[in-house]
């Protein structure tokens, strides 16, 4: 379920939580001046006369955990080098807070589905481009460049892209057909607005039938305003440009669509993907007319009642430009040099191409290798399943995620943004206008 869920609103918690130790680390690190562990030599590769374990966490629930098991199962069945150890966090946000804490008492996992750009820099991941270079059928220029560049920091390449995301429209068949609605015509946001009216139904002034449920966080809204032409940062990245008239606009349509029409609703708290959950529910048992979430919701979904189709655009402005981005795997500097090259070998096999190619049948998420397209299973999926393509379709037009030079804190102003127009009810223009003095502060604290 990426680009994100909730990916741009992620933040950390200030503070550490206290965490069961996970397998031990040896001592062969080579410890940098920050206390961080370098990554091995291609020279200093161990000789292990028995399986190598690991412990891989990732933040995955419902089908896409069952699948991310099943192929962990998989990769310890097929080679006696290495044993997987999964992990599951309830979420992206409780895996990056666990790490933090493990971090700090050196205790980490051997691979992590998390990627943190500062993090990176701190030297609290490893550097895996000597990893690579140990594996012999990795055959990096397979990999979509795109993705894989989104890996790298400062000229290295820290992360591996585990599937690409990207946040796509689920609606109900029969909502539309009843009234009379050709999905292919909702082109721009104001089509879609439409749509959602005719479709809602209310009783004494209460929604009954909601025409459209956006999902819980800054991401739907970040995505609507990147379509519109708005920006996060200016071209020289001195300024913060979240309050600018296309964020406004834009964020105080989705209020207003919220609490004034009563066409959309939102599920927000909950445990975990709680509240993604719900919103899926909705659509699935017939209280929405449909909702906006991960390509990874493709397993989850029951494509003879639901179809798929684009984010729209705006009018006047142009085709839709969400971001499209890669969830992408670490490995963590602390973990020994045995560790870290038991780590490189899972994190190769899951994104071959007949893994990637099987991942993304399954989950609906974007295929990391471009071979996995003439994946002879993704082949014949996708003839009987064209909701597949949409997710690709999409990325081909969308927009890179946002990297944020502050660590984190304009996405925290975002999120608290997003929160006070699609719960609170409190105009876009004062919500962003906060949002944007709070991040512009630290953004200058960078000079």
């Amino acid at each position: 379920m990426n680009v994100v869920k909730r990916l741009s609103a992620m933040s950390l918690i200030a503070g550490f939580t206290v965490l069961t130790a996970c397998g031990g680390n040896s001592a062969t690190n080579v410890t940098a001046a920050n206390g961080a562990s370098t990554a091995p030599s291609a020279s200093a590769a161990p000789t292990q006369s028995a399986p190598v374990t690991i412990e891989f966490w990732y933040g995955l629930g419902g089908k896409l955990g069952e699948n991310m098991n099943a192929l962990i199962q998989k990769f310890n069945a097929s080679q006696q080098e290495v044993i997987v150890k999964g992990i599951v966090q309830a979420d992206y946000t409780e895996t990056e807070q666990k790490l933090q804490a493990a971090i700090a008492t050196g205790q980490v996992p051997a691979a992590v589905l998390s990627s943190n750009v500062d993090w990176a820099r701190k030297g609290y991941f490893a550097s895996i481009d000597e990893l690579i270079a140990l594996q012999p059928d990795f055959n990096k220029d397979d990999f979509v460049q795109t993705f894989m560049n989104q890996g790298q920091v400062d000229g290295k390449q820290y992360f591996l892209p585990m599937y690409g995301t990207t946040q796509i429209m689920y609606y109900r068949k029969d909502a539309f057909e009843k009234s009379g609605i050709d999905p292919s015509t909702l082109k721009t946001w104001e089509d879609l607005a439409a749509a959602a009216e005719k479709m809602t139904v209310k009783d004494g002034g209460k929604t009954t039938f909601f025409g459209w449920e956006p999902m819980w966080g800054s991401g739907n809204m970040i995505d609507a305003t990147l379509s519109k032409g708005g920006h996060i940062l200016s071209e020289d990245g001195k300024k913060v440009l979240i309050d600018s008239p296309e964020w406004i606009e834009t964020w105080d349509l989705f209020r207003k669509w919220i609490h004034e029409d009563k066409t959309m609703q939102i599920h927000s708290g909950g445990q975990g993907w709680e509240y993604w959950y719900k919103t899926i529910d909705d659509v699935m048992k017939g209280q929405a007319a449909g909702y906006i979430g991960s390509s990874g919701d493709q397993g989850d979904l029951d494509f003879s009642i639901v179809s798929a189709m684009e984010q729209p655009g705006w009018a006047g402005v142009g085709e839709g430009k969400p971001v499209a981005q890669a969830i992408m795997a670490g490995i963590p500097s602390k973990a020994s040099d045995a560790e870290k090259q038991a780590a490189m070998k899972w994190l190769t096999y899951f994104t071959n191409s007949e893994n990637t190619a099987f991942w993304s049948i399954n989950t609906g998420y974007i295929s990391v290798r471009q071979s996995a397209l003439q994946d002879p299973a993704f082949v014949s999926f996708s003839e009987s399943n064209p909701q597949i393509k949409i997710p690709l379709m999409q990325a081909a037009h969308g927009s890179e995620p946002f990297q944020d030079p502050t660590g984190g804190k304009i996405n925290d102003a975002l999120t608290i943004a997003a929160d006070k127009v699609q719960i609170e009810n409190i105009p876009a223009a004062e919500a962003l206008k906060e949002a944007q003095a709070t991040a512009q502060a630290a953004l200058d604290k960078l000079k």
